[in-house]
């Protein structure tokens, strides 16, 4: 059930909903937190990144080893970042003491001693990215995906490979040439070369597909030289979503498929799920490297999976078949890897923020060793997410729904708080009920949150995934809609300040969302999507078919890309919204915003247009991170008139008739 928030506390101090001071404050955001993303583990220590927002986003390898606690291993400025279909991952590689990694600079895999020392190149120079660093043990060389952009200069895409390093040569100050092994699907991932050498696996895909909608689990055998030969296929197609298959200490291949609908665990050879559940073992494959299990022993899984929005852990006996859940306070958990009784993965609670957390197969303990936030604030701070389930025509949505929540305010009585309906990225994604900053920002200023896991998230099984398939801009905008209409019905909003907010396919939601219906007074959309028939013409490689699913094949449904593009309807949309771009975005590329802002302007519709010459698809740096949060807050204190606690960085808000005081 959701509670409704009490107001009238005689100890706190009476004022309006989202003028609350609060100590979650946009230089917190920056200043004492990192994103935590590729834990690792090898040889009894512990690996991860940090991305630094304090250091303009960059992306420090960092370890921790039980006798002399956490050390960063690159150097400033090294960051290490695989642009590698724009999303990157699996970026680095600890082997033979020694860590090979992707700089984000040049794009260039180095590598450089674990005890320090120069980082030097080992691939040549070129219109390459690599991605999912593998070491074939066998034969001393580093298998990886490369990207070759070299066929772009005629207007081609770029080709995928799987090649192959000879760590021999990784003496050369210019770097070498590696081998071919694999090419002519136009994806690859998860290279692993089997315990003895003698097959690879991998995953490929083809146009239109997406990872999560059909991938092949694929074998070749390699010769003593390291050459591929015949290719198998041993599990995939076009309807079914294969993830992460990984190798057993016995030699045994193992993987994650959705063809009973819930991506489920699979051992090569049985038909039947290791332990079938009505719950995911997998998540979209938006970046490389994601890992949900591993190998405690040769007979011994650790498992993390999604049940009901929030994640679980259990082990998996493969000898008996048994399964055993454990006792633990998280409900996000990722990048799981495990070593000889040991497991390291990154993890979130409801009341803790992301950490990178280690467990201990012999004594089942459970031990943080890196957290994402060092902010000292009292529990009391925090607003926690409520799951809640609403229908929406014949169909039920989920979502969490986080209260107003500051130990030193309540609201006015009989006022109701304004409501931020957030719509996460993707559309193919989800979201969680982590601890999470930048909602806390919001419900300790007096906003009440409710974050929606539409129609087409993951987490709930295929079907509720493949949703919606042919319905991106219409079911995904109809779930937030009714998810604010059901707040408001419950009396927890205000229905006249009701906004909505994404970031680049939820950027599109929110568009569609102000352009069609008349649920929001107001909105904010972080590099998204305006012009859908722009989109399938100007964007890159790993997402150039992907609306041939959501939308249509294009260009044969080119009317409905036209019908549900909000640029073409810009007259319908009557309410304020603020546009974030990165200017350097090259999965929205700038002339999306661009364009819808400049219909706003000439509507006459208050607009703030704010850009950030040196982001990408989503913003790393400090900065660019506190100005997006305080732009955003001032855009709605004008708009609505409430007072801010402190001022606002005094944004231009154009059309705006009547812009009270941010003070």
């Amino acid at each position: 059930m959701v509670d409704i928030p009490a107001n009238g506390n005689q100890d706190k101090q009476v004022a309006p909903y989202g003028s609350w001071k609060s100590g979650v404050t946009a230089d917190l955001l920056v200043q004492g937190s990192v994103r935590l993303s590729e834990a690792s583990l090898v040889d009894g220590c512990f690996y991860w990144l940090e991305s630094r927002p304090a250091e303009n986003g960059r992306s420090v390898l960092v370890r921790h080893c039980p006798q002399h606690g956490n050390s960063d291993i690159t150097p400033a400025p090294i960051s290490v970042r695989s642009k590698a279909h724009e999303y990157g991952g699996a970026s680095y590689l600890v082997a033979n003491d020694r860590v090979y990694f992707v700089q984000a600079a040049d794009q260039r895999i180095y590598h450089m001693p674990l005890s320090g020392g120069e980082a030097r190149p080992l691939s040549n120079e070129g219109p390459y990215r690599y991605a999912d660093l593998q070491l074939d043990r066998r034969r001393n060389r580093l298998l990886c995906v490369q990207e070759d952009y070299t066929p772009c200069d005629a207007g081609e895409e770029p080709v995928a490979r799987i090649v192959a390093f000879r760590l021999d040569d990784a003496g050369d100050s210019a770097g070498t040439r590696p081998r071919v092994l694999l090419e002519g699907a136009d994806f690859y991932s998860n290279p692993a070369p089997s315990p003895d050498g003698n097959q690879l696996c991998f995953l490929r895909w083809f146009h239109p597909n997406m990872p999560w909608d059909g991938t092949e689990l694929c074998i070749t055998t390699l010769d003593d030289d390291g050459r591929a030969g015949d290719i198998e296929v041993v599990a995939g197609g076009e309807r079914e979503s294969v993830f992460q298959p990984q190798w057993s200490p016995a030699g045994e291949l193992f993987f994650v498929s959705d063809r009973n609908n819930w991506w489920n665990l699979y051992r090569r050879g049985q038909s039947a799920p290791l332990w079938e559940r009505a719950a995911e073992f997998a998540t979209p494959q938006w970046v490389f490297g994601m890992s949900t299990y591993g190998f405690l022993t040769s007979d011994e899984i650790l498992c993390t999976f999604t049940e009901g929005g929030r994640w679980r852990l259990a082990r998996i006996d493969l000898e008996s078949g048994g399964h055993t859940l454990l006792e633990q306070p998280y409900c996000d958990i990722e990048s799981l890897r495990c070593e000889s009784h040991q497991a390291v993965f990154i993890a979130a609670s409801p009341s803790e923020f992301p950490a990178v957390v280690r467990y201990d197969n012999h004594s089942g303990k459970l031990a943080t060793i890196a957290r994402s936030n060092s902010a000292g604030l009292p529990a009391e701070t925090f607003s926690f997410a409520q799951e809640i389930e609403y229908p929406v025509g014949e169909r039920n949505v989920f979502a969490f729904y986080y209260p107003p929540e500051n130990p030193h305010y309540c609201a006015p009585d009989g006022e109701l708080p304004p409501l931020l309906v957030l719509s996460h990225g993707g559309p193919t994604g989800a979201t969680s009920a982590g601890l999470n900053l930048k909602i806390q920002y919001w419900t300790s200023r007096g906003f009440a949150v409710l974050d929606v896991n539409y129609s087409g998230s993951t987490g709930y099984g295929r079907e509720y995934r493949d949703r919606l398939q042919n319905g991106w801009g219409v079911l995904d905008v109809e779930d937030v809609c009714a998810g604010a209409e059901f707040m408001v019905s419950r009396g927890l909003a205000d229905p006249e300040r009701l906004l909505v907010k994404g970031s680049s396919a939820g950027g599109y939601t929110v568009l569609a969302a102000l352009t069609f219906h008349k649920t929001f007074r107001a909105g904010a959309s972080l590099y998204g999507v305006g012009d859908l028939t722009t989109l399938a013409r100007d964007t890159h490689k790993f997402e150039s078919r992907y609306l041939d699913k959501l939308v249509g094949p294009w260009p044969a449904a080119e009317e409905t890309y036209r019908e549900r593009s909000p640029i073409n309807y810009v007259e319908e949309l009557d309410c304020p919204v603020i546009v974030f771009q990165g200017l350097e975005d090259k999965v929205v590329p700038p002339n999306q915003a661009e364009a819808i802002v400049a219909a706003l302007r000439r509507q006459g519709i208050p607009v703030a247009y704010i850009t950030f010459a040196n982001e990408g698809h989503g913003f790393r740096s400090g900065d660019s991170i506190k100005m997006a949060l305080e732009a955003e807050l001032e855009f709605y204190s004008r708009i609505f008139g409430f007072p801010l606690a402190e001022p606002g960085p005094g944004i231009e808000i154009e059309n705006l008739a009547s812009q009270p005081h941010s003070d």
